[in-house]
């Protein structure tokens, strides 16, 4: 959609208004709250544990809410209907369950994490405790990538479409859509962020639902859900997806919608596994709820894509002959890669009281994945780079300080970058296929790092770097392969965000099964961030000293002996009373059945 469609949809000022008027609506939102939280709780926001990681103290239902905020980016809306408009229905379905199983596999490593770092700030602490600087380094650079990517992705998608609607320049809207974010984000810390997360949240399962509810009731274009069936069938005879069974729309069997899952399965296990946004959940929430945020963070979110692709990604194809769409004989290869396949079927069946929901839905959708991507990423500048290499001995008050510096560098690090795939012509679809093949070799690697003891170094920096060279080499010889110009990329993308992933895997299990660490105890991860563990303690023994129950001298000798009478290589941490570990124990068991059981039943 061109801008000069756009601008006969909603205004230029509409644009304005929604990116610049809502981000401060929700900055104002944020410094009220901020100043009410400062007040009234003990929760400081000029903490800087309290700003990245909400002092470890937040409920099941925020958490859940925030995973949903944080993975539903742009591509979640714009992506979803894309391949649903290319490949049928079952792209839609695909799409949902094949970036679902990363999230209950997130709940087994929550409760690790609460196991043997219960007081990290970030998962390359563990890392750097572990294997020091050199493998520090090399995964805190494929943390910043995918951050980098993702969060340029998001404005890339967000710009697109409020173009296409407004006629509002994509550039412009590359920089004034993290303005208000940065403020509210620098505002109200992470706590702050996830009650920001749980009302975009709200608000963009209303206009799902609304969208859902006049398309399939009330819609004369479409006819109910009558009418959508006879529309697809008509539209395989005359426009037949290449690899479908029949031609159909209709059916999951279907090659490429196939072959798109998979490249979603490598891809999402990477853009979760080294985001710290997703960690930052994890050590956010209280321990004996981790699991239970994620599983229900997991489930709520699978409705978001799959609902809406086959609302608006439906619609397109089944309205592409209409005269009131907007693009006469469908859309061309170039806007279908930039994500409009989702903003076409608005128009066509809401015209600009549709663009207006679809461009707050989304904005919705990239201002709170953007927060997440912002105080993820300050979180990692500051404690991974600034703290452990340029200042060890950082005060709170310099971490603050630092933290806030970083959520303004990465809002206009983000922007340059998505100004910079728009300048040179990278479209949100083919990044979002191929940016797997450059980081999900280290995904392995990483979640060794947290479950298995004895996985090397050397294993670790190999199955990194060995996965993205074979990805990588893989991926550009299937793109010599390739024959087919419109769809060939999906199988040199497959080969290279496959082979990247399996390998990185591969090579890191190889090299330790030769040479195992037999020696680690994981103690190093649990002595990581002594004041946070000096904090705790403090607040414990005056809760204790309030109640009137047993002294903190008393309590810390019982957990003393609790851990003397342990054995050399258990997880118990000296930082984790006895029955509380039992208990994270139980979870992990229920945390490990319930991801598997549930993404089989998802995928299969």
């Amino acid at each position: 959609m061109s801008s000069t469609t756009g601008s006969e949809v909603l205004s230029q000022g509409t644009g304005y208004g929604v990116v610049l008027g809502i981000g401060f609506v929700f900055a104002i939102i944020m410094m009220g709250l901020s100043t009410l939280q400062n007040r009234y709780t003990t929760y400081k926001i000029a903490t800087s544990e309290e700003f990245n990681t909400a002092s470890r103290s937040v409920k099941p239902g925020l958490i859940a809410s925030g995973i949903v905020s944080a993975w539903t980016w742009a591509a979640t809306l714009l992506q979803s209907s894309t391949v649903t408009y290319e490949y049928g229905l079952s792209a839609g379905y695909y799409y949902a369950a094949g970036a679902t199983i990363q999230i209950f596999i997130m709940a087994i490593l929550a409760v690790r994490i609460k196991m043997i770092a219960p007081y990290c700030h970030t998962f390359l602490e563990i890392v750097h405790a572990r294997y020091g600087n050199a493998a520090h380094f090399m995964f805190a650079t494929f943390g910043l990538v995918v951050n980098l990517i993702v969060s340029s992705m998001l404005l890339l998608g967000g710009s697109a479409v409020v173009n296409a609607f407004t006629g509002m320049n994509i550039y412009a809207a590359n920089f004034l859509i993290p303005l208000g974010v940065c403020i509210y984000v620098i505002l109200g810390g992470l706590r702050a962020t996830f009650l920001c997360d749980y009302s975009h949240t709200l608000i963009l399962m209303i206009l799902i639902l609304y969208f859902f509810f006049w398309t399939y009731t009330r819609a004369d274009l479409i006819g109910g859900f009558e009418g959508m069936y006879n529309l697809l069938q008509q539209a395989s005879i005359e426009r037949p997806v290449s690899g479908n069974q029949d031609g159909s729309y209709l059916t999951l069997k279907s090659n490429y919608g196939l072959t798109f899952m998979i490249i979603q399965i490598t891809g999402g296990f990477g853009t979760v596994m080294l985001d710290q946004g997703y960690w930052q959940r994890a050590i956010a929430s209280e321990a004996k709820t981790a699991v239970r945020a994620y599983l229900m963070g997991g489930i709520a979110w699978f409705a978001v894509p799959l609902t809406f692709s086959s609302i608006m990604g439906l619609a397109a194809v089944a309205l592409a002959n209409h005269p009131s769409f907007p693009y006469p004989g469908g859309l061309t290869v170039a806007e279908i890669d930039a994500g409009l396949a989702a903003p076409a079927g608005v128009v066509t069946l809401l015209g600009s009281g549709g663009a207006a929901a679809m461009l707050i839905l989304l904005f919705m959708a990239v201002t709170s994945a953007a927060s997440s991507e912002m105080i993820a990423t300050s979180s990692i500048l500051t404690f991974d780079l600034y703290q452990i290499h340029f200042k060890p001995d950082a005060s709170p008050e310099s971490l603050i300080r630092v933290s806030h510096i970083m959520v303004a560098v990465w809002a206009l690090v983000m922007s340059c970058t998505a100004s910079l795939w728009s300048g040179i012509g990278i479209s949100l679809n083919w990044l979002f296929l191929f940016s797997g093949t450059l980081f999900t070799g280290a995904v392995g690697p990483v979640i060794f790092s947290v479950v298995w003891r004895q996985q090397t170094k050397e294993a670790a920096i190999s199955g990194a770097l060995g996965g993205v060279v074979v990805g990588a080499l893989i991926r550009f010889e299937g793109t010599v392969l390739s024959a087919d110009e419109e769809k060939g990329q999906m199988y040199p993308n497959l080969a290279g965000n496959l082979g990247a992933c399996c390998s990185g895997a591969i090579i890191s299990a190889v090299i330790t099964l030769i040479k195992p660490d037999n020696e680690f105890d994981w103690s190093a991860t649990k002595r990581i961030n002594p004041r946070a563990r000096a904090m705790d303690r403090k607040q414990a023994a005056l809760q204790a000293s309030a109640s009137g129950s047993e002294t903190p001298v008393e309590k810390e000798k019982q957990e003393d002996v609790a851990v003397d009478t342990s054995s050399a290589n258990d997880d118990i941490s000296i930082d984790v009373p006895a029955e509380e570990y039992a208990e994270l124990q139980k979870s992990l068991k229920v945390a490990t059945w319930a991801a598997l059981t549930m993404t089989f039943v998802v995928v299969f």
